[in-house]
């Protein structure tokens, strides 16, 4: 799971096997590591309605109901939206979406990081 922050919009990218467990109802997990501290990003299928965010003590959670998480495991769509209301009127954007592969991987990239991503609907075939 890739998470990637600007402002006040989240967006997680997942890979194939990691679409699978939510599918299953499985929760994701990352962590990343500071001196004397520990970031902690979790997915979770929950019974809710809404897709939603929350943060707390170095721990950042999103829940994805579960309804949802199964339509777009088994779709070929691309991502999921939520918009959820914070407290000093503004919005946080929710962005779960499918992890593709790079078209054009570049030094900046292990190549390995493209291994159980989804194929890039723009890349051509190699069938003829």
């Amino acid at each position: 799971m890739k998470l990637r922050i600007r402002g006040d919009t989240l967006r997680l990218r997942l890979k194939r096997g990691e679409v699978e467990r939510i599918a299953a109802g499985t929760s994701i997990v990352e962590k990343t590591h500071f001196p004397g501290s520990t970031l902690t990003v979790r997915l979770d299928v929950s019974e809710n309605d809404d897709i939603s965010a929350s943060f707390d003590n170095g721990s950042l959670l999103v829940s994805l109901p579960k309804s949802k998480a199964m339509d777009w495991a088994d779709s070929d769509q691309v991502s999921l939206y939520a918009e959820q209301k914070l407290a000093r009127n503004g919005i946080l954007s929710l962005l779960i979406e499918k992890d593709f592969s790079c078209l054009e991987p570049g030094h900046h990239r292990d190549c390995a990081d493209d291994e159980d991503s989804f194929p890039h609907p723009s890349a051509q075939s190699t069938d003829a």
